[in-house]
């Protein structure tokens, strides 16, 4: 069955050895077992963040889904190196999800906006730089190399290649359905890899933000108010950023736009693999369950798949409708 190009954009994040996909009322993750079987299950999403008056927000609208949709990721990233590896499919609770994504943002600050304000800050102690807007410079270019190096650094790893390989099956399926292609994996796979409304480009549009706020508010004097300046923009430029992506992913045919998003589409190099075709089977089973789930296609045929394998709800904490 081809499905017509979709109202709602459907969205998505690679696992272990899998894919998660998100749609209007669910999430589908698909992960391949040691047997070679794809597994899929299911979480119904927060009715009231996804599709209630709070979505609808702007600037809230980001926050509010961004910190969601972390804390269901990090919980199917576990589950799905459960599956992976053979061991037990528990889901981890919402709680220790939580301790998690609060702990990996705060490395994350730390890393990619604390160590450079500090960093530039040292250099014009050390220096005596008098010009601010120097200094600024140099925060922008350590902020660059710190969040590129690491992306290139980590790319390197054999796992997270394999991790990367169904970034590029997510990128691709999603791209077929919404071209209006048939979800098989001729179709699939000849798709780009690149997507406007990835995560790694919104990660791009965040650092480019900052950098422009950071310019544009200066640099107090005082080095721990300076700290807390840079901590406290970090959640209005995220609310900003969430809303730039979603403006040019609505309009990226438009030539001045599509230059605009060139760089994020270049940095998507950096996390995306081209996927084999076992991939795309994957990330192909995932989208297909969310959507019959809302009735959008038929139950797949695919041979890949288990279609015996009834539907099952994860014990997350995510509210239900």
């Amino acid at each position: 069955m081809a499905p017509t190009k979709p109202k709602f954009n459907y969205g998505g994040q690679a696992v272990m050895e899998g894919v998660m996909m998100r749609g209007v009322h669910l999430a589908a993750i698909a992960v391949r077992d040691p047997e070679g079987k794809i597994v899929v299950r299911e979480e119904k999403l927060n009715s009231a963040l996804y599709r209630g008056s709070i979505s609808k927000i702007p600037f809230v609208r980001g926050l509010i889904g961004l910190w969601d949709a972390l804390g269901l990721g990090t919980k199917a990233l576990i589950w799905s190196a459960n599956v992976a590896a053979g061991e037990d499919e528990d889901f981890i609770s919402g709680a220790v999800a939580t301790g998690m994504v609060v702990v990996s943002l705060s490395l994350g600050i730390g890393l990619f906006f604390i160590l450079p304000t500090a960093a530039a800050d040292g250099a014009k102690a050390t220096f005596g730089i008098k010009n601010s807007a120097t200094v600024e410079t140099i925060e922008s270019l350590v902020k660059l190399c710190l969040f590129t190096g690491y992306l290139f650094l980590i790319s390197r790893l054999p796992d997270v290649k394999r991790l990367f390989g169904y970034h590029g099956a997510e990128h691709k399926t999603i791209n077929a359905y919404e071209a209006g292609y048939e979800l098989t994996t001729d179709k699939v796979k000849v798709q780009s890899i690149e997507h406007p409304r990835c995560g790694t480009a919104f990660l791009g549009t965040v650092l480019i933000i900052s950098i422009i706020v950071g310019l544009i508010v200066g640099r107090p004097h005082n080095f721990f108010l300076l700290l807390l300046s840079r901590v406290a923009l970090i959640l209005p430029i995220a609310g900003l950023s969430y809303e730039i992506l979603r403006f040019t992913a609505r309009h990226a045919e438009n030539p001045l736009v599509k230059l605009v998003i060139t760089p994020n589409l270049w940095l998507q190099h950096l996390t995306t693999r081209q996927p084999d075709d076992s991939m795309i089977e994957v990330a192909i089973a995932a989208l297909e369950r969310v959507l019959e789930s809302e009735k959008l296609t038929k139950p797949s045929a695919h041979p890949a798949e288990n279609p015996s394998m009834p539907l099952a709800a994860m014990d997350g904490s995510t509210a239900a409708d």
